[in-house]
């Protein structure tokens, strides 16, 4: 095994052993301080490799430069997230390695495994050596795969003074799990001409399509009265929150969608007959068909309320972030460099749209064109996420590959 990639491993294990989880409806950015361990212990190996005008800002956004070794070239950036998404509990993540993975189901404790036949794709990874959680937590290769990644590619093309390179701009953010990577990131600062978020799935992922993106809020204010005298004065919130989601496709959730199909999905709901809270995040490829997602919610609340009364239901919407799609087109470019690279290395590559967003989306739309590559993570956001170490040392390689194609003769 090459030694110069090898060292991802360790330096992923030695990642996602620090409690990096982002908290949602926080203001403050980050949204946990504990963010900052693993931010420190960055800043201190940019510094140790030879990253120059290496920055730790005091939102948790961590920078540094690989120098140029010609001046006049453009200068690339490589991105990705350390925070992780928020889990139950205060586990502390314990991962293994399953060396020669014999392509069957692996038991990660005695209640939880990951079954083949829930994911089938698991049989193509037979004979490589694969990294598991104990069952009790998340991974963390979403995303702190990219970021060990990127950090061993740059270690590794300070160390080859070789290849012909413009200045190589690094980023980490926190906070890109609750939809704030991208906030106050220092686009200015950053100074590059195109980027890369490493923050996907199997290689062989390149994505420049994400969905565009809402949140919305329902607040349903109901009228107790004890039932025994409640015919025609009780005003259940419940039961009014429930027709509410009823006017809803119910075959536009998301364990009914793929691909470019976009959904309303309820993620969180809190009630009484008093008082009903709820929340959904709203997708779609398709700006109209987004913005038609919006209206019918407004339109099932309109409803509502001329049924039960003017502000018996509160619905607020906020746009998240957009396609990029179109910020993208411009610099195909940034395309066609990220598939010569793969082919070279013998990866299929796999053009696919985003079911989700990363903080390349809302970069892009911040001056800074940044579509997403994989990190050879699987099963994201939960207990049976898993990443393979060839993975890792893979993309080393098809990083520095991107690098060798972007600055070709």
């Amino acid at each position: 095994m090459d030694k110069k990639l090898s060292n991802v491993t360790e330096r992923f294990l030695r990642y996602v052993k620090v409690d990096t989880r982002s908290a949602d409806g926080v203001e403050s950015i980050p949204s946990t301080q504990k963010q900052f361990n693993l931010a420190r212990m960055i800043e201190a190996e940019m510094k140790e490799i030879g990253l120059e005008d290496v920055r730790l800002d005091g939102h948790c956004y961590v920078y540094g430069f690989i120098p140029a070794t010609d001046e006049s070239l453009p200068t690339l950036g490589f991105i990705a997230h350390m925070d992780t998404v928020e889990w139950a509990g205060e586990q502390s993540v314990n991962p293994r390695i399953v060396e020669g993975y014999d392509g069957e189901s692996i038991r990660l404790n005695d209640s939880v495994s990951i079954d083949t036949e829930v994911f089938p794709y698991m049989k193509a990874l037979a004979g490589q050596d694969l990294i598991v959680t104990d069952g009790t937590t998340v991974l963390g290769a979403d995303d702190k795969a990219g970021v060990a990644e990127i950090m061993t590619m740059a270690e590794t093309l300070i160390k080859d003074k070789s290849i012909r390179h413009g200045r190589i701009a690094i980023g980490f953010t926190p906070d890109e799990e609750v939809g704030n990577g991208a906030t106050l990131f220092d686009v200015k600062g950053f100074n590059a001409d195109f980027a890369y978020t490493v923050d996907g799935g199997p290689i062989g992922e390149i994505e420049y399509e994400n969905f565009n993106a809402a949140s919305a809020k329902v607040l349903v204010h109901g009228q107790n009265i004890h039932p025994g005298g409640a015919k025609d004065k009780m005003v259940n919130s419940i039961h009014v929150f429930e027709e509410f989601n009823a006017l809803l496709p119910a075959s536009e959730r998301p364990e009914h969608t793929e691909g470019y199909e976009g959904f309303f999905h309820l993620g969180s709901i809190e009630g009484s007959v008093e008082q009903t809270k709820a929340s959904y995040i709203i997708r779609d490829h398709d700006m109209a068909r987004f913005e038609e997602r919006k209206a019918l919610m407004r339109r099932a609340a309109d409803f509502i309320n001329a049924r039960y009364g003017e502000g018996t239901l509160e619905l607020t919407l906020k746009d998240s972030y957009y396609n990029m799609k179109e910020k993208i087109l411009p610099h195909m470019h940034l395309i066609e460099t990220a598939k010569a690279a793969m082919e070279a290395l013998d990866i299929v590559p796999e053009i696919v749209p985003i079911r989700g967003g990363t903080d390349g989306a809302r970069l892009s739309y911040m001056g800074l064109p940044c579509p997403n590559l994989c990190t050879g993570g699987y099963n994201f956001h939960g207990n049976k996420e898993f990443i393979s170490t060839q993975s890792l040392e893979k993309m080393c390689e098809l990083l520095m590959e991107i690098v060798k194609k972007t600055y070709k003769e």
